[in-house]
């Protein structure tokens, strides 16, 4: 579980460890990742590590996996989401310096950690269907409709969702399957960075229900993915029917 310290990451440690599962958080040495597995000591571990570095993933990874005993669920949270136009009312252009962080956390460290996993997957003795693994990415409903002020966000999870069907394609003939999820408004310590008044016209795009989405349901999708086996290289919405404004 990358970016399993808080938020919707957080909720499917939680809903796997209360389902009997180990469970092994990659994520920032100063996240609450660390905290998360002492509260759940004997299901959960923590490994420090940034997913922009190759070496520090490689090493999480192996340790996470000796912790475990194996690997077959890979789920994907960690992520940033700074907000900046292309064109500031002042004339100021998106700095492309973090456009090239926004892409290397999302994607990049995605990518990295996705492979990684699925050679570990791959050595799994086939279970029903002749499955040996399942990988959950979080894209954005920002990815799928360009959210005003994210271009970085958006083009990330834009290629995270992509990615779906053809990593699914990739991986079918070592028994890996692939989701992705595209959230909407959920109720994370990212949207509460965002201004009140700004959240609340944020809810009112939902067509129904007219509330904030919670981590839990997030992670109850994940766990029908694990469930039902003939999902893949799909991406799903939790958004409410929520559809992002022009403006």
């Amino acid at each position: 579980m990358t970016g399993g310290g808080s938020g919707i990451g957080a909720a499917v440690v939680r809903m796997l460890a209360a389902g009997g599962g180990s469970v092994a958080i990659l994520d920032l040495p100063a996240s609450g990742g660390s905290a998360l597995a002492e509260e759940l000591r004997g299901a959960v571990s923590f490994h420090a590590a940034d997913v922009t570095v190759p070496e520090q993933v490689e090493a999480a990874l192996a340790e996470a996996v000796e912790t475990m005993g194996g690997l077959d669920v890979l789920v994907n949270c960690a992520g940033i989401s700074p907000a900046h136009r292309v064109l500031g009312s002042d004339g100021a252009l998106h700095p492309l310096d973090l456009f090239r962080r926004t892409v290397d956390v999302n994607l990049n460290g995605l990518f990295d950690v996705v492979r990684r996993a699925a050679r570990e997957m791959a050595q799994n003795t086939p279970g029903r269907d002749g499955e040996r693994g399942l990988i959950v990415n979080i894209g954005s409903i920002a990815g799928l409709e360009g959210q005003v002020g994210q271009a970085a966000y958006t083009a990330s999870k834009a290629a995270v969702m992509a990615l779906t069907i053809q990593l699914a394609r990739d991986l079918a003939r070592n028994g890996i399957r692939v989701m992705a999820i595209a959230p909407g408004m959920i109720d994370t310590p990212m949207l509460h960075a965002l201004p009140r008044d700004y959240v609340d016209d944020l809810v009112g795009l939902h067509v129904f229900p007219k509330r904030i989405g919670l981590p839990d349901e997030l992670a109850r999708l994940v766990r029908s993915f694990m469930e039902i086996t003939l999902l893949n290289g799909e991406v799903v919405r939790l958004d409410a029917a929520a559809r992002l404004p022009p403006s």
